[in-house]
C-alpha cells in the first residue's frame, strides 16, 4: 500500500505585501516553521514565482526547488486556478473575470482566452522542469448560468457546451501528457466541472483523456450536499490531487444551498478551518489510503471566521494526525499457513 504525503499548504490565500508572505524565501521559512513538508504554488503570484521564467529556465526551477529544499519543503504542484477559469468564460461573467488577466486583454474575450491557454502551456513546461507529476486548476464554465434553468435548456445545449470545453482543453491536456503530468480539475461550483456527473461528461467529450483527472476537495461537496465518501469509491482512479479543506452545511428555514446572495458568515454552507466543520477526514484519509493515493494532502485555508495564520498553524498538525502509515502485513497473518494444494482439496471435499 502507498502512503499519502504531507502536510502541505496551498500558498494562494497567504501571499500578500506583508512579511513573510511577500517573497518565496520568507514564505517557505514560515511554512516550514509551522511543520509543513510541501507547498502548492499559485503560478499567478508574481511575488512568489515567475511562471514564464520557470517554463523557459531549468536553472530558475533548480533555484526555486533548492530554496524550498533548504527549508525541508517539496513543491507538491503548481496551480493555475485563475488561468484555468479563463479558458472558458460565458460573456455574462466577462467583467468580473477580467481581473484574473493582464490589463492588455481586458474587454477582449478571445485574447483573454488565448492568454489563459498560453499560461496553461507554460505551466506544463514549468511542471516538467520542476519534476512534478500533478497540476491543480479549474475548468472554466460556459454552461454555469444554466445550472438551474428557467426556461428549460434547449435540446443539445449541454452536449455542445461540453464539446466546446473539451475542444479548448484538449491541446492543453495533450501538452501535459507529453511531459507526464496529470491535470487535476478542482470540482467546484461555478465551474462546468463541479461534480461527478459533469466530470464524466467532460471525460466522454475528451475521449477519456488519461491526463484529465480530479483534485479532490470535500468542502465543495458538502456545500452541494453530495456524498463525498462515496465519491472516492467511484472516482478514486482519477483522483490525483487533494485539498484538505473543511466545511459545514447547517440548514435553516430561510435559505439553502444557493445561499440567498448572503455573505459567507450568513450562508447555510460555509468553508471552515480544519476541524471546525463537518467533514469526516478520518474516513477520507482512510479511503484514499485504501485506494493507494500517494499524492500530497494540501491544506487550502478558507474560513469566514478564524484568522488565516491560526488556521495554517492548526492545519499542519491536523493533517499530520490524519496521515496513515499503511500496514505491510495482514492482521491475521499469525494464524496463516503455507499453501498445500492437497490439503485444500481435502478441505473442499474434492478427495
Amino acid at each position: 500500500m502507498k502512503q499519502i504525503k504531507g502536510p502541505a499548504i496551498f500558498l494562494a490565500q497567504f501571499a500578500s505585501e506583508q512579511t513573510p508572505f511577500n517573497d518565496f524565501n520568507s514564505i517557505c521559512q514560515w511554512a516550514s516553521q509551522l511543520g509543513y513538508k510541501g507547498i502548492q504554488l499559485p503560478s499567478w503570484e508574481a511575488r512568489l514565482f515567475d511562471l514564464r521564467k520557470a517554463a523557459e529556465s531549468q536553472d530558475y526551477c533548480d533555484e526555486i526547488t533548492g530554496i524550498a529544499n533548504e527549508y525541508g519543503l517539496t513543491i507538491s504542484e503548481l496551480s493555475t486556478h485563475l488561468q484555468g477559469q479563463l479558458v472558458a468564460v460565458h460573456p455574462a461573467y466577462d467583467q468580473m473575470f477580467d481581473g484574473f488577466a493582464p490589463k492588455e486583454v481586458h474587454g477582449k474575450a478571445q485574447a483573454r482566452t488565448q492568454w489563459a491557454v498560453d499560461q496553461l502551456l507554460l505551466a506544463a513546461s514549468a511542471s516538467e522542469k520542476l519534476g512534478l507529476t500533478a497540476h491543480a486548476t479549474f475548468s472554466g464554465a460556459l454552461l454555469w448560468h444554466t445550472v438551474y434553468p428557467w426556461p428549460q435548456r434547449p435540446s443539445g445545449l449541454v452536449e455542445q457546451g461540453f464539446e466546446e470545453l473539451a475542444k479548448r482543453w484538449l491541446p492543453i491536456l495533450n501538452r501535459f501528457d507529453e511531459v507526464g503530468v496529470d491535470v487535476c480539475y478542482e470540482l467546484h461550483p461555478g465551474e462546468d466541472l463541479h461534480d461527478g456527473v459533469t466530470f464524466e461528461r467532460f471525460l466522454a467529450a475528451t475521449n477519456h483523456h488519461p491526463r484529465a483527472n480530479i483534485l479532490y476537495d470535500p468542502s465543495h461537496f458538502v456545500l452541494q450536499q453530495l456524498d463525498y465518501l462515496a465519491f472516492i469509491d467511484i472516482y478514486h482512479e482519477r483522483i490525483k490531487a487533494f485539498h484538505v479543506k473543511d466545511a459545514e452545511f447547517i440548514p435553516n428555514g430561510r435559505c439553502g444551498v444557493y445561499g440567498g446572495y448572503q455573505g459567507w458568515q450568513q450562508r447555510p454552507g460555509r468553508f471552515r478551518s480544519l476541524g471546525d466543520g463537518q467533514v469526516d477526514f478520518k474516513k477520507i484519509f482512510s479511503k484514499l489510503t485504501q485506494y493507494g493515493f500517494d499524492g500530497w494532502a494540501v491544506l487550502e485555508w478558507e474560513c469566514c471566521i478564524k484568522h488565516p495564520e491560526d488556521g495554517a498553524k492548526e492545519g499542519a498538525e491536523f493533517i499530520k494526525q490524519n496521515l496513515i502509515r499503511p500496514t505491510e502485513t495482514a492482521f491475521d497473518d499469525f494464524a496463516g499457513s503455507s499453501t498445500d494444494t492437497e490439503r485444500n482439496k481435502q478441505i473442499l471435499g474434492l478427495i
